[in-house]
């Protein structure tokens, strides 16, 4: 099988011949790493089985404040901590109205490089065109977190009209990505905590999954995968996602759920991708206890398909290289440590 094979098998609830896996890093894990490694390329050599091309707003930094950037919705981001997603330092919808806030222009010609890139140099690699910030964080990110939730009870309307808005810009990205032949739209939008959702599945209902149905109805109506990032947990949800259309959950965290019992009830419905906890398992465990935990997991999720194996996001600076090391070589060895 090619990687892209084993991709489109796993997604489809077919045995693989070994479980398809991604990893990524943030700044500081990857710095960590490659000195670990005394390589700055060593990402060409992981075997990473998914290639991305990725928008989430258009993020450039600004001259005159160094540490700070901006994105097309014109937001400001203080990266001086976080340096891989930052805090927003401005709102620019405080009120539930319009004032003189005007949508951006979608960047067209941006994004169709990075489509042309991405089906030119994908090789073997399964493709994925991703959209960041893909509603409800969107919708944040532009009024604040606690003003957008207050809203949605005092103000429905006018939130139902912003996602309409955000919505209205998508579909254009979408339907760009959608020219292209790339394999799946990956959606970003974190929407659970530690236990339940953010809003709650009655909010998450009335105002997310209708928009959420238009942007997954485009993909699926050309054939490709959906794949929906969301820390947290979302399960409330999983019968609702899987209704409008789903292939997989991405990121999916362990310590939130009793997988085995998932992985049956979801068998030959909703993928997942992720399963190895960036919050407890690898900046805590040793070497071998990473391992150790880690093949359980793969054990339960991996057959007859429907699991991506994975980090739970992007691996933190916390993560100890020795960690990283010990997860890659079992990706790429599962063989010696599944039979």
């Amino acid at each position: 099988m090619t990687k892209r094979e084993r991709m489109i098998a796993a997604l489809s609830h077919r045995e693989t011949d070994f479980i398809p896996y991604d990893i990524g890093f943030t700044q500081e894990a990857f710095k960590k790493l490659a000195a670990f490694y005394g390589n700055e390329n060593f990402t060409e050599t992981i075997g990473n089985h998914m290639m991305g091309h990725y928008y989430s707003g258009g993020l450039v930094p600004m001259p005159d404040r160094p540490g700070y950037v901006i994105d097309d919705f014109g937001v400001i981001w203080n990266r001086t901590v976080d340096k891989d997603i930052g805090v927003v330092e401005n709102v620019q919808i405080p009120e539930p109205e319009w004032g003189a806030y005007k949508f951006p222009q979608v960047p067209e010609e941006e994004l169709r490089r990075g489509c042309e890139w991405l089906v030119a140099n994908r090789g073997e690699h399964f493709t994925c065109a991703s959209l960041g910030f893909s509603l409800f964080e969107r919708a944040w990110t532009l009024m604040g977190m606690e003003n957008l939730l207050m809203y949605m009870i005092t103000d429905p309307d006018f939130i139902d009209e912003l996602f309409g808005k955000i919505v209205d810009f998508n579909m254009q990205i979408i339907n760009i990505f959608l020219e292209y032949d790339i394999d799946c739209v990956y959606f970003g939008d974190d929407w659970g905590q530690q236990s339940g959702l953010i809003m709650g599945p009655v909010m998450w209902r009335k105002f997310i999954k209708p928009h959420l149905a238009r942007m997954y109805g485009a993909v699926k109506a050309k054939g490709k995968f959906i794949v929906q990032h969301s820390c947290g947990d979302i399960q409330e949800v999983y019968p609702d996602l899987v209704e409008i259309g789903l292939s997989a959950h991405q990121t999916f965290q362990p310590e939130l759920f009793d997988i085995a019992a998932l992985k049956q009830q979801y068998k030959g419905k909703l993928a997942f991708w992720g399963g190895i906890s960036t919050q407890q398992m690898l900046p805590f465990e040793t070497p071998d206890g990473v391992v150790k935990k880690a093949v359980e997991i793969m054990k339960i999720m991996g057959p007859g398909g429907g699991f991506i194996v994975a980090p739970t996001h992007a691996v933190p600076g916390d993560v100890p290289p020795q960690n990283m090391d010990a997860l890659i070589k079992l990706f790429q060895n599962q063989a010696a440590y599944l039979s």
